[in-house]
């Protein structure tokens, strides 16, 4: 038995659906607590009972309990089934709807409940899935139903709906199976990491790993025709924690390797557009020009982005100091000499005032933000701020007297 939940803000629509289906004789109701059966009476009920939660947004649950085809169960048993499902799950005290459809392949049931509760408590919708999945299995047990195997111990993911639709009309697998296909074979011949890494690349996968500065390996992701999964998404066998033990892994031994998969995968992206991880990017493609770092230091593998931004960092404060003081003192050429070379301070400086004026003009209304922000002083008051306001008025006054 599956569950498909949906959380959602409009209750109607799920209802007139339901009814639709009614009336085509294509289900029926099996339970309910309102005390009419019509479109209008019920969405009275239901509007009262929001009136206990009114900025609730998404109040409405709604979910369909799947049967395999051979399990056709009568409406009563069908019917315990369900309000034991809605018990588990906390709607005790809630307003419901129970369908019973007939216009599939398998018998299924869909589930109308208002997580408000007649005392205006709401049922949290915290893990909701994890506790969804952890009911079936119990019913299954508690009512002998065929049991369904957990996301957890599921090897492989399934395909979605939309997936086996794009199948029916295309007449080929998707992208996901044929990548599960593919990293199957390769993982089956239980290979050491470096092969595990060139067997994927030779079948166009791009590998990463989330690798630490450390050498630690933390999780793996699939790039295959112009998409990218997780491990997770794929199945457990895919995991990294699944994948590790498929292979020969040694993590100070393969450190390289992996980092090496690393920035292959990154060049590549980069190449193509694919890649977010601009950071990572640029990196990979400084280690292969052979440029250098910020302050000159040239950038070797061990240098990881988190290093990498510390020496930006150093050497961004040094050119700062050296702009402050060309800009302090008399001799600023002399200093810039001693610090930058040349006229690199002057330049450091002309460049820092044209950033400034460009982001001046990105603000749309300094003034009206000065206002909102309670800045009054004058600009000679801000010029000297040491100064008091007793003080400042002897300035004032001398000023005039000597004019």
């Amino acid at each position: 038995m599956t569950a498909d939940q949906v959380k959602g803000k409009g209750f109607r629509g799920a209802l007139n659906y339901n009814l639709e289906k009614v009336s085509q004789g294509k289900a029926e109701i099996l339970d309910t607590s309102f005390t009419g059966v019509n479109e209008k009476s019920i969405m009275e009920e239901v509007r009262m009972v929001r009136m206990l939660r009114p900025n609730l947004a998404k109040y409405f649950y709604h979910t369909s309990l799947n049967f395999p085809p051979d399990e056709n169960l009568g409406n009563e048993q069908m019917n315990i089934i369900a309000n034991e499902y809605l018990n588990n799950m906390g709607f005790d005290r809630n307003q419901y709807m129970i369908f019973r459809h007939y216009d599939a392949e398998h018998p299924h049931l869909h589930l109308l409940v208002n997580r408000i509760g007649y005392d205006g408590s709401l049922v949290s919708d915290s893990k909701d899935y994890q506790r969804s999945e952890a009911i079936l299995r119990k019913l299954e047990k508690q009512y002998d139903l065929t049991e369904v195997i957990s996301s957890k111990q599921a090897q492989e993911r399934a395909m979605t709906k939309n997936e086996l639709e794009m199948m029916k009309r295309t007449d080929a697998p998707s992208t996901k199976m044929k990548l599960q296909v593919l990293l199957k074979e390769v993982l089956s011949k239980q290979p050491a990491t470096e092969q595990f890494i060139s067997q994927l690349e030779a079948k166009g996968i791009d590998v990463r790993f989330n690798q630490a500065s450390t050498g630690f390996v933390s999780g793996i992701s699939y790039g295959f025709e112009g998409m990218q999964f997780k491990g997770q998404h794929l199945g457990n066998a895919y995991k990294w924690s699944s994948v590790k033990n498929s292979i020969s892994y040694e993590q100070e031994r393969d450190r390289a390797a992996v980092h090496q998969a690393n920035l292959r995968t990154a060049a590549g992206q980069s190449a193509t557009g694919a890649d977010t991880d601009g950071r990572t990017i640029k990196i990979a493609q400084r280690h292969r020009r052979g440029q250098k770092t910020a302050d000159g230091d040239p950038l070797t593998e061990s240098q990881g982005p988190g290093r990498l931004q510390e020496r930006i960092s150093k050497a961004d404060n040094r050119h700062k100091l050296s702009a402050t003081a060309t800009g302090n003192t008399g001799n600023g050429n002399r200093l810039s000499d001693q610090n930058d070379g040349g006229q690199y301070g002057t330049n450091k400086t002309r460049q820092q005032q044209d950033r400034q004026q460009v982001a001046d003009q990105g603000v749309p209304d300094r003034g009206f933000i000065s206002d909102l922000l309670g800045t009054d002083h004058s600009n000679s008051d801000m010029a000297d701020p040491a100064l008091t306001p007793n003080r400042r008025r002897k300035r004032k006054k001398k000023r005039g007297l000597s004019m």
